[in-house]
């Protein structure tokens, strides 16, 4: 069987791609999870998120925006002290922002899915890569998403970041065309 090769041997990450990676996500808990986990990330590896996954998963109310939303210095503080995280202050407090800015887009919107499903015209961007070296890093479209979130306030969520978002959430088929998840998340299209 054919894989993307980036999730090597790792039980964890082969899991991840097998089940998760590309799949269209029209839940707005999951969009922001990931939106969480994927700042996160920000000058780490992802399987270093994917490791810390479940106590992202209990340190943020099991990704709850309402909840999240409302955290204040003393939630702060116990994050800044929670093993199971990234403690990093600006990363924290930036999810904490992004949770707030989550919700206003949900009101204009109806729900973040919306909203960022309507960049792509509420169709999945199918690529056609023969190898993942072949695939960016950043696009006009992840740029443009990236514009228009911080223009709404939200913070720590540039293009490479919104890009890897567009790639977990389905939004974006980054697999190589030989990968066997290719043509299955392919018919998974809306």
């Amino acid at each position: 069987m054919i894989r993307c090769s980036w999730c090597g041997k790792d039980e964890l990450y082969v899991k991840y791609h097998d089940e998760e990676w590309g799949v269209p996500v029209f839940d707005d808990k999951k969009h922001f999870e990931f939106m969480v986990l994927e700042s996160a990330q920000a000058g780490l590896s992802w399987i270093t998120i994917l490791r810390k996954r479940e106590g992202y998963r209990k340190a943020y109310e099991n990704f709850d925006v309402n909840l999240v939303a409302e955290f204040d210095e003393e939630k702060v503080k116990e994050l800044m002290s929670f093993d199971g995280i990234i403690k990093n202050e600006k990363k924290i407090r930036a999810s904490i922002n992004n949770a707030k800015r989550f919700i206003e887009v949900q009101k204009e919107f109806g729900s973040f899915t919306k909203y960022i499903w309507s960049f792509v015209n509420f169709e999945p961007v199918v690529n056609k890569w023969n190898s993942e070296a072949e695939a960016p890093a950043k696009s006009e479209l992840s740029e443009r998403i990236s514009k228009d979130l911080k223009k709404r306030g939200f913070k720590f969520l540039g293009p490479v970041i919104i890009y890897s978002h567009l790639q977990a959430t389905g939004l974006i088929n980054d697999h190589i065309m030989d990968c066997f998840r290719y043509t299955q998340i392919e018919k998974k299209s809306i």
